[in-house]
């Protein structure tokens, strides 16, 4: 899809304020409210904008370990691949999955607790998933940089 000024003057606003009335989008872009329905309505039925979120602080509603968990599988058939997303997708504590190259199959982020959590959670969610052979965890010291922007340039 390309995007020319005003899709990226919208799509650049949205992503720093998704709560922002369609009047004052209209008056920062410098359309019309009309036009600026009929404009987000086009990349929302295009899937560029997929959801509207508000980001919680985890810390602050009692959730502050986060790891990076290394999902290695037993067997790499697309019937195991499909498996494993169809359970992981159900647990709650798993913010983000991705399926990658390279040594493990899958990256998850995870939130928790605590330790105490995290243990319960590998014991009691994550390796009963079959197919699961080998979990590596990487926990989160500190964030240095989390940014949810995407930065898009005419002719994208």
């Amino acid at each position: 899809m390309n995007f020319d000024d005003i899709d990226i003057k919208i799509l650049d606003i949205l992503q720093s304020k998704a709560n922002i009335t369609n009047a004052n989008l209209a008056s920062e872009v410098g359309i019309s409210a009309s036009g600026m329905i009929e404009r987000v309505k086009r990349l929302e039925n295009a899937n560029v904008i997929r959801k509207y979120v508000a980001l919680v602080d985890s810390e602050k509603v009692g959730k502050g370990t986060l790891a990076l968990v290394s999902i290695y599988l037993a067997a790499h058939s697309k019937n195991a691949f499909e498996k494993f997303t169809r359970e992981i997708i159900e647990i709650s504590e798993v913010l983000e999955c991705y399926h990658t190259s390279g040594e493990e199959d899958f990256v998850l982020k995870v939130v928790v607790k605590n330790i105490s959590d995290f243990e319960y959670f590998i014991l009691n969610k994550l390796t009963k998933i079959s197919g699961v052979n080998k979990v590596k965890t990487n926990f989160i010291l500190s964030t240095v940089k989390f940014d949810t922007k995407i930065h898009i340039e005419k002719g994208s």
